[in-house]
């Protein structure tokens, strides 16, 4: 009965077997991360001290309404506020219980998976698209170090030669017999601080982008990676609850159950379904945006760079002018390699 929901069209679902080790995790700290993950969602409560004593607690834990802790002759009369303060307690206790029971089943399959004694359901292109974008992530936050890093040595290095410029324009007023040497080395300064914040205008531009690639694009794909993950867990959760039912037998008790559970299931495929297509579409835009935008960022990198080093000051600035990259004014309070985009 169940064959037809259990179908999977672009999945498979595989066992998952041990490392030769029976009784003992794998030597890594992923199962600490993913039980974690599903515990990480509580229960949805809009009011609070419903429950005193959290998941799990005893029935004491609920706020005491009517006459709930009176003797049964007692006369007290039971108010409206009194029923409906009553009816909210035992809504919020059943979206704990219901909580409870989902953290239960995923905790169960997250470790039955883990021991290798479970299956689970793995889509083999969408898994590898995933490992992909966080083995790319994990690249590109390494050029980001790197930017940063760069940046501040050019920023420092302006600072020096900045200062350099000024010593020798002292030096070239109070020194008569080499006031020509030291104006033009004043001079080679002053013209080298100038290219050297053009240079850092580019860079940092190159900086930002990288940062917003990364922090916000990429990262706003891995939440919702997260999501479908979640969701997958959820998934084979209630699809090993509905299988272990349908191989039980077959009463009036447990007819009723296995319609909840299949029910159930088929509302978790839905969701995982549909976040598993949410992921697929946003990793089709991250690719062709981190394309687009790479394309652009790597160009200005280069031009800038080439330019600098070549001492071609009419290159940098066209190089700047073609990205519209503008430089603070002299005397801002920031440097001008720091302009906001």
């Amino acid at each position: 009965m169940t064959d037809g929901i259990l179908g999977k069209a672009a999945t498979m679902e595989i066992p998952i077997h041990g490392n030769g080790e029976a009784g003992q995790l794998p030597e890594d700290d992923g199962l600490e991360q993913d039980l974690q993950q599903v515990m990480v969602s509580g229960p949805n409560l809009n009011e609070t001290s419903i429950v005193s004593g959290g998941y799990g607690g005893s029935g004491d834990g609920l706020i005491p309404t009517g006459s709930g802790r009176h003797p049964s002759h007692s006369t007290t009369p039971v108010g409206p506020g009194d029923e409906v303060a009553r009816g909210i307690a035992g809504e919020k206790f059943d979206i704990v219980k219901k909580w409870g029971i989902n953290t239960y089943k995923c905790t169960k399959q997250l470790l039955s998976e883990r021991f290798g004694r479970g299956s689970r359901t793995v889509d083999l292109e969408l898994e590898l698209q995933i490992e992909l974008l966080r083995e790319t992530k994990r690249k590109y936050e390494s050029v980001l170090q790197l930017g940063r890093a760069l940046t501040a040595h050019l920023y420092s290095l302006l600072q020096t030669q900045h200062a350099l410029g000024d010593a020798f324009a002292d030096l070239s007023q109070k020194s008569p017999e080499l006031q020509e040497e030291f104006g033009y080395n004043a001079e080679t300064q002053k013209l080298l601080c100038k290219n050297g914040e053009t240079l850092l205008g580019a860079v940092n531009f190159f900086v930002s982008s990288i940062n917003t690639l990364v922090t916000k694009t990429m990262e706003d794909t891995l939440m919702t990676v997260k999501q479908y993950e979640a969701a997958r867990l959820e998934y084979d959760a209630y699809r090993t609850d509905l299988e272990e039912l349908s191989l039980g037998p077959r009463d009036a008790g447990t007819r009723g159950r296995l319609e909840s559970a299949q029910a159930t299931f088929q509302a978790h495929r839905d969701k995982y379904e549909k976040l598993r297509g949410d992921v697929a579409i946003k990793l089709k835009f991250l690719e062709e945006n981190k394309i687009k935008v790479m394309h652009k960022q790597l160009l200005l990198f280069h031009n800038a760079v080439s330019a600098y080093f070549a001492g071609n000051q009419k290159q940098l600035e066209q190089t700047l002018q073609q990205f519209n990259i503008k430089l603070r004014p002299p005397g801002a309070e920031k440097p001008s390699w720091l302009e906001e985009q």
